[in-house]
């Protein structure tokens, strides 16, 4: 008969020295977790029922040897959107008036990776995070010491970072949605507002700039008319456009983008615009303009492009579109308004086509 020893196999003094060294290795981390998780939480004001979940937050995929074991990314997934609906819910609430381009912007302007990176620079939350990746450790440390300058690239990992523990606490309180917005928002702070949007100089920057490129002087006219605000732009001393508003900033921006439409259809382009994007020929297709502004934001790691149709004439066998486009970048909001055309689709690519030239022109590329 077999019999099974179960002493057949000796542990010898090294072997046994070794096992211990893991085990003191495996208490000191789990220490230095615990001091961690309750780092974040003053931070965050918050005390997990279930710290389980933060310590998951705070776990870099490369920690463990085996991809499959638990680390933020699917709490990041959820982060994502979770904070998107909440602070969706913020701007619907906190701005009643606003019509839903401006909505939009401003909450991929709270949730931007740049703005989310930010957050984790100010709080210090890399620190906490256990991991074992070098090369994104001297990433980061780069990044973090010019954040404070403007100059941020953002890694994602910061950005990952802050909405996985946002995911966290979402599944702490019970996924309240309400009750995430009461303990997050004040790590968001501070927010970016309607009046921080409005105030971006992007569309004047860009007018100065063109004019400049062409040696042709702008200068900006303003007078009130009753209770308006009215902004006219003179190139070389011509008249090229005009805006209006109850408030003097959103008349300047108006009166810049109606003059960037005008300059940019009467300029010729510097350069060939197959330059844009790799893999264009000579030729710009206007017709897949809106495609090729698509791809471009996504090499650039913007937002998508919004799309929206700011007039709608004629009979219905007769009518005429005019679309803007707005993209979302790491330095603010562009905006640009596309020509009349018979249908939307067509619409929206003229808007597109313009939309890349001006980047081109303004050097954004």
């Amino acid at each position: 008969m077999y019999h099974h020893h179960p002493t057949m196999f000796n542990v010898g003094p090294t072997a046994r020295k070794s096992s211990g060294a893991v085990a003191m290795a495996a208490v000191a981390a789990s220490a230095e977790m615990e001091q961690s998780v309750a780092a974040v939480e003053r931070i965050i004001g918050y005390g997990f029922r279930d710290k389980r979940l933060l310590e998951e937050a705070l776990t870099h995929s490369s920690f463990f040897a085996d991809a499959a074991a638990a680390s933020y990314q699917r709490l990041e997934f959820l982060g994502d959107a979770t904070l998107g609906l909440a602070v969706s819910n913020h701007v619907f609430l906190a701005y009643p008036n606003v019509d839903p381009g401006h909505l939009s912007l401003l909450r991929s302007a709270n949730i931007s990776t740049e703005k989310l990176a930010r957050v984790a620079v100010r709080h210090g939350l890399y620190r906490f995070v256990r991991r074992n990746a070098p090369a994104l450790d001297e990433k980061v440390g780069e990044e973090e010491a010019v954040a404070h300058g403007g100059s941020i690239k953002a890694p994602k990992v910061l950005a990952d970072i802050v909405e996985s523990i946002a995911a966290a606490i979402y599944v702490d309180v019970n996924f309240d949605l309400q009750k995430l917005w009461v303990i997050f928002r004040a790590l968001l702070e501070p927010m970016v507002t309607l009046e921080d949007l409005l105030k971006q100089p992007q569309p004047i920057t860009m007018l100065f700039e063109l004019c400049q490129k062409q040696g042709k002087q702008v200068d900006i006219k303003h007078w009130k008319d009753e209770s308006k605000n009215v902004i006219s732009i003179h190139v070389d001393g011509k008249f090229v456009a005009s805006g209006s508003s109850e408030q003097k900033e959103i008349a300047k921006l108006n009166a810049a983008k109606l003059a960037l439409c005008k300059l940019w259809k009467s300029m010729p382009p510097t350069n060939g615009l197959a330059k844009i994007m790799a893999g264009t020929d000579e030729s710009f297709d206007i017709e897949g303009a809106k495609q090729k502004l698509h791809e471009l934001c996504s090499k650039k790691k913007w937002a998508k492009p919004a799309y929206c149709i700011e007039k709608e004439e004629g009979l219905a066998h007769e009518k005429v579109f005019m679309s803007s486009v707005k993209i979302s970048t790491a330095n603010g909001v562009l905006f640009m308004m596309g020509d009349e055309k018979s249908r939307v689709r067509e619409a929206e690519n003229s808007a597109a086509s313009l939309m890349i030239r001006a980047l081109q022109e303004s050097d954004y590329l």
